[in-house]
C-alpha cells in the first residue's frame, strides 16, 4: 500500500477521496536512505485532504476540493524551525549537551535543550550544574550505552542508547509499537451529532476549523504542529502551559503560528480550567501518557465532563508496552529505533534530513481531529485519536512506497526553501518563515495572526 493510501486508511478515510489529491514531486527534497519524501507527503496531503473533506462538508459543496501538495512546500515545512529567522538571527536549535556520545560499547544519544532535562542529565552523571560537554564526555566514556541509558532515564533525564533496526525489533517496546495501528481511533461516550455551522463557498478563503476552540497542552514538536495547523485552518487555538515551564523562545515562535498562549497552574487555577473545557471543541495533549491523568485529564474523564469532545493525544513511544511512561522526542526516537544506524556512515550514527516523525505526525494529529469531527457530524460521540513518533518511526521503517496516483507534475528539482519561505512583521520581531504546506483549493494559504511572546495572552476564549 502507497505512503498516501495507507495513511489515508489509517484516518477511515473514504478512498475514492484520494482522486482529490494530486502531488508535484521533487528530487532532492528530503534526501535519505529511507522513504522520508514520501513519508513527509504523505502526511501533509493527508491532512489536507481531510481539511478539504470537511470544508466540503460544512459548505454544502458537491465535490470535495481539490488537494495539491508540492514537495518543495512539504520539504520546507518540514525545515521550519531550522528556516525561521527573527529579525535576521538563526534560531538556536540543539542545546551542547543534546547530542551523541561515544560509551564503552557504542553511542548514547542525550536531549537536554530544557533547562531541567540538562539539570537531571548532569546530576545523573554525578557532574556540577557548570560541568560541559568534556566532562560529560568522559562520563560516558565509561559506561556502556545501556548503563548510559538507563542511568539517566532513571534520574528523569533523557538518554537512550544506539540500536540497529534487527536490536530495536527484538525489543518488548517495538512489538508493543508494532501491534498498534498508525492511528488509533476511539469513541468514547455517546454524545449528540455534531452541527457545524455553514461555510460561506463565495468567502475569500473556507476555513474549515472555523468556530472551533482547541485547547491546546503540547509541547515540542509533534502537537504544537498539530494545533499550528489547526489554527491555520481557523480554529481558535489556546495554548496552555504550567507557568514555570516556559517554552524555548525560539521554539515558541516556530509553533505559535495561529495560536494564543496562555499559563495556568491546574493545581491552582482549576476552576479556569474547567470553564475553558466547558465550550472546547477539543483537547491536544503531548505530555508522557498519563502525566495529566492526576488533574482528571484522561480521555474518558474530559469526555465526562464535556460530551461531544474530541480529544487527541501524542507521545513519544505510545501509552502501551514497558517504555509507556517514558519522555522522548524524536531525535531520541531516531536512535532508539535503528534509524540513527541506517542513515549513518563509516561507523558514525546519523540522522533524517529534518526532524520528520514530529512533524510528520504532528500533520497526521491534525488530520486525525479533523476527520474526527467530520464523522461527529454524522454519527456524534466523543471521540479519542491517539498517535506515537515510535509508530510513525515503525511506518517510516517498513516497506513505504511512493506510488500515489495521480502525480500532477513532476516539477523541478528541489534545489532550496526559498519559493517556500516569507516575510512578516509580528510582536517577536521581523518574521521568515516557511509557509504551510496544507492547503486546498479554496483553503487558507496563511496564517491569521503570528506567535506573541509566550504565556502573554488570558487563559479564555475569543
Amino acid at each position: 500500500m502507497t505512503a498516501i493510501k495507507s495513511a489515508w486508511s489509517a484516518l477511515g478515510g473514504d478512498p475514492a477521496l484520494l482522486a482529490r489529491l494530486t502531488t508535484v514531486a521533487r528530487e532532492g527534497a528530503l534526501d535519505a536512505r529511507l522513504p522520508v519524501r514520501q513519508l513527509a507527503r504523505a502526511c501533509a496531503g493527508v491532512c489536507a485532504l481531510a481539511a478539504a473533506e470537511l470544508a466540503a462538508r460544512r459548505a454544502a459543496l458537491g465535490e470535495v476540493p481539490g488537494v495539491r501538495v508540492d514537495d518543495g512546500a512539504v520539504a520546507a515545512a518540514f525545515h521550519s524551525e531550522r528556516l525561521l529567522r527573527i529579525d535576521g538571527r538563526a534560531p538556536v536549535s540543539f542545546a551542547p549537551l543534546s547530542r551523541f556520545w561515544r560509551t564503552a560499547d557504542g553511542w548514547v544519544r542525550t536531549h537536554a535543550n530544557y533547562p531541567h532535562h540538562r539539570a537531571r542529565l548532569l546530576t545523573a552523571l554525578g557532574l556540577p550544574r557548570d560541568a560541559g560537554t568534556e566532562d560529560a564526555a568522559v562520563r560516558f566514556a565509561g559506561l556502556t550505552a545501556l548503563e548510559a541509558e538507563e542511568t539517566v532515564q532513571d534520574a528523569g533525564g533523557l538518554a537512550v542508547a544506539l540500536r540497529t533496526p534487527r536490536e530495536w525489533r527484538a525489543h518488548r517496546q517495538a512489538a508493543e509499537v508494532a501491534a498498534r495501528p498508525l492511528v488509533e481511533r476511539e469513541r468514547l461516550a455517546p454524545a449528540p451529532t455534531r452541527v457545524l455551522p455553514p461555510l460561506d463557498p463565495g468567502a475569500a478563503a473556507m476555513l474549515p476549523a472555523a468556530g472551533l476552540r482547541v485547547l491546546d497542552l503540547t509541547r515540542v514538536l509533534a502537537g504544537p504542529v498539530a494545533t499550528r495547523t489547526l489554527g491555520l485552518l481557523g480554529a481558535d487555538v489556546l495554548r496552555v502551559d504550567a507557568p514555570w515551564l516556559p517554552e524555548l523562545p525560539d521554539q515558541h515562535a516556530d509553533t505559535g503560528f495561529g495560536k494564543r498562549s496562555a499559563t495556568l497552574d491546574l493545581a491552582v487555577d482549576r476552576d479556569r480550567f474547567e470553564e475553558l473545557l466547558a465550550t472546547a471543541d477539543v483537547v491536544v495533549t503531548g505530555y508522557r501518557p498519563g502525566a495529566l491523568d492526576r488533574f482528571g485529564l484522561s480521555p474518558g474523564a474530559l469526555a465526562e465532563r464535556r460530551p461531544g469532545l474530541v480529544v487527541a493525544q501524542v507521545s513519544a513511544w505510545g501509552a502501551y508496552g514497558p517504555w509507556a511512561g517514558r519522555r522522548g522526542f524524536d531525535s531520541l526516537v531516531q536512535v532508539a529505533t535503528g534509524i540513527a544506524v541506517t542513515e549513518g556512515s563509516a561507523g558514525e550514527p546519523g540522522a533524517l534530513p529534518a526532524q520528520a516523525l514530529d512533524h510528520g505526525t504532528g500533520y497526521l494529529l491534525a488530520a486525525a481531529v479533523l476527520r474526527a469531527l467530520t464523522e461527529q457530524s454524522v454519527d456524534g460521540h466523543s471521540r479519542c485519536v491517539r498517535l506515537a513518533l515510535a509508530r510513525t518511526a515503525h511506518w517510516l521503517t517498513d516497506g513505504m512506497t511512493d506510488e500515489i496516483r495521480p502525480v500532477a507534475a513532476a516539477g523541478a528539482p528541489y534545489t532550496g526553501p526559498d519559493a517556500w519561505l516569507t516575510e512578516a512583521d509580528s510582536p517577536l520581531g521581523r518574521l521568515r518563515h516557511a509557509l504551510p504546506p496544507v492547503t486546498f483549493a479554496g483553503g487558507p494559504t496563511g496564517w491569521p495572526r503570528p506567535p506573541a511572546p509566550w504565556g502573554t495572552d488570558p487563559a479564555g476564549w475569543r
